[in-house]
């Protein structure tokens, strides 16, 4: 039973929950931004490059032994997930950029300072002047004693 206690504590944690949080918006930002490449940028790629698909492109590798598949090079794919890649790197390269700008501006706020402390005043006060007089009473009575 120890184990369950302990994973619940784990599992209600804020960073648990925190995590799973992050989990499911990277998820969707990442589903965005293929389809931002996928529709929107990789089209207009292949326009420019002469109304060819690049996602489509692949180089024949010949057939399997056994003659009944053919075997592609799917390179257009592999350029496909490298844009993907480069697009969600430049927009959390931007955004963490744009955070830590806010963070500093909330950092360079003047703050208003206390004044220093006063400095201690050399005079015995008159409690330390008792204490010192019951300690050196209660010295002497124990030499005495």
């Amino acid at each position: 039973m120890g184990i369950v206690k302990e994973f619940r504590e784990f599992a209600v944690r804020g960073n648990v929950i925190d995590l799973a949080i992050g989990v499911v918006i990277g998820t969707a930002f990442g589903r965005i931004v293929s389809s931002l490449v996928g529709d929107v940028i990789s089209p207009l790629i292949g326009r420019l490059a002469g109304g060819v698909s690049f996602v489509d492109w692949q180089v024949s590798l010949g057939r399997t032994p056994d003659g009944e598949t053919e075997l592609w090079l799917r390179f257009g794919s592999f350029l496909q997930t490298i844009f993907d890649f480069t697009i969600i790197a430049v927009a959390l390269f931007v955004a963490i950029k744009g955070l830590n700008r806010l963070r500093s501006i909330g950092e360079s706020t003047p703050v208003v300072e206390a004044p220093p402390p006063a400095a201690p005043s050399t005079e015995i006060t008159e409690t330390v002047k008792v204490l010192s007089e019951i300690r050196d009473l209660l010295k002497n009575q124990s030499r005495n004693a």
